[in-house]
Parts: structure tokens; C-alpha cells; sequence
């Protein structure tokens, strides 16, 4: 067994000698060290198995990936060095020092991690990073002036859309009275025949403009900016 002080531990792992006390008083490496103190000694590979299956995703995404990453390494240096057929080892006392009797270790839960490629953990990691770029991207953009916010154009472009309807609708019924003086006309009648026709003039814009808006695609520069 390679027993190891806990500053070793901490650098092989990849961790603080503060994160290893922290993981020893919440009893995540129990088991895998004998003794207190400053001549406490970690049995290095219980340890990285302890681990291994103890952290959460939180710790995973933080300090915890250099401990995957040695747990990678420690498989890898177990298969080059192991024989082809090793011997069972005899049973053995569990190396805490709490231990009052002798008691099977658990079976080792083998490591399925590839080395080649990123695990989950860190690919979650990746994209989270990449995430925040393209809204960092996106907040400079906008304050720069290049691009704005949907819902504000919207909006703006709705209230003038208004203000201008109202001013034509005011525009037709001077128009109507206009017309009603002149040829003698009723001024109400004139102004309805007036009213029905913009208002199915502009119906038939309206749904035009939807059918439009509903087919059109995005050009290449807003494809090529498209975050």
C-alpha cells in the first residue's frame, strides 16, 4: 500500500491540503488512512476510489476534475504494471484506525473514464463557458449599438404604427367632412363609406404582412451572427 502525507495526497490529487482535512472530516476518505494528525498516512488508491464515488456534481466542475483526471492516470499506470494473471491478494484489515475488527473491503467499483476524450463533467464545464461568451458577446454587441432587443423593437415599432393610425383615421374624417360640404353630403355617412374601406384596406395588409413574416428566412449575415 503507497501510504502518503496529506500535503502528497493533496498534490497527486490535484487538491489542497485544506480540501483533503475538509474530505477527512466529512468522512469521505474513511477507511483509506491510519493514524492523526501530522503522521497521518493515505493509502493513495482507496483514497482516489473514495473520491471517485464520493463528490458531488458541484465539486466534479471545480477542483474535483484534476481528481478525475488522476484517477485516470492511476488506472492507466495499473494496467501497464499489472501481470496478466495477478495473484488474489490475502484479505486484510481496513486501514483506518478505528478498525476494531477485520472486515472485507467493498469490491473497487472499476473506472470506465476514457482518457481521449472529455467526460460529462467537463463537457458541461465547456459548454457553460461557451455559454457565457456568446452573452458576453451579445451584451457588447448591443451596447455598441449593433444589435438591439426584439422586445424593445417591438414595442417601439407598435406605438408608432398607432400614433400614425390614429393621425390617418383623423386625416380620413377631415376628409369626409371636406367632401360632405362640398357636394352636400351627409357628413356621417360619408365618413362611414370612407372608414369601412381603410379598415378593409388595412385588414388585408395585416394578414398579407403575417404570411410574409412567416416565411421569410434569415439573411446571411444574420445567419452568420446568429447567437
Amino acid at each position: 500500500m503507497a501510504e502518503l502525507t496529506t500535503t502528497e495526497l493533496a498534490a497527486r490529487l490535484g487538491l489542497s491540503k485544506g480540501r483533503i482535512s475538509q474530505y477527512v472530516s466529512e468522512g469521505k476518505l474513511a477507511g483509506c488512512y491510519r493514524g492523526d494528525g501530522r503522521s497521518r498516512r493515505f493509502d493513495l488508491v482507496a483514497a482516489t476510489e473514495a473520491l471517485g464515488r464520493g463528490l458531488d456534481l458541484g465539486q466534479m466542475t471545480g477542483n474535483g476534475l484534476n481528481t478525475r483526471r488522476a484517477l485516470r492516470e492511476i488506472e492507466a499506470a495499473q494496467n501497464v504494471g499489472a501481470p496478466a494473471d495477478p495473484a488474489p491478494a490475502p484479505a486484510s484489515a481496513p486501514c483506518s484506525v478505528e478498525a476494531v475488527r477485520p472486515e472485507p473491503r467493498p469490491a473497487a467499483v472499476p473506472l470506465t473514464l476514457t482518457p481521449a476524450e472529455p467526460d460529462r463533467l467537463e463537457m458541461a464545464t465547456i459548454l457553460a463557458k461557451e455559454e457565457q461568451a456568446r452573452k458576453l458577446r451579445r451584451d457588447n454587441e448591443r451596447d455598441e449599438g449593433n444589435w438591439v432587443l426584439a422586445s424593445e423593437v417591438r414595442q417601439n415599432v407598435a406605438r408608432a404604427m398607432a400614433q400614425e393610425l390614429a393621425e390617418f383615421e383623423s386625416v380620413i374624417r377631415d376628409t369626409a367632412r371636406a367632401i360632405a360640404d362640398v357636394y352636400g353630403l351627409d357628413f356621417r355617412e360619408v365618413r362611414k363609406v370612407m372608414m369601412d374601406r381603410w379598415r378593409k384596406h388595412r385588414q388585408n395588409r395585416m394578414s398579407q404582412a403575417q404570411t410574409v413574416a412567416g416565411t421569410a428566412a434569415m439573411s446571411e449575415a444574420e445567419t452568420e451572427a446568429n447567437v
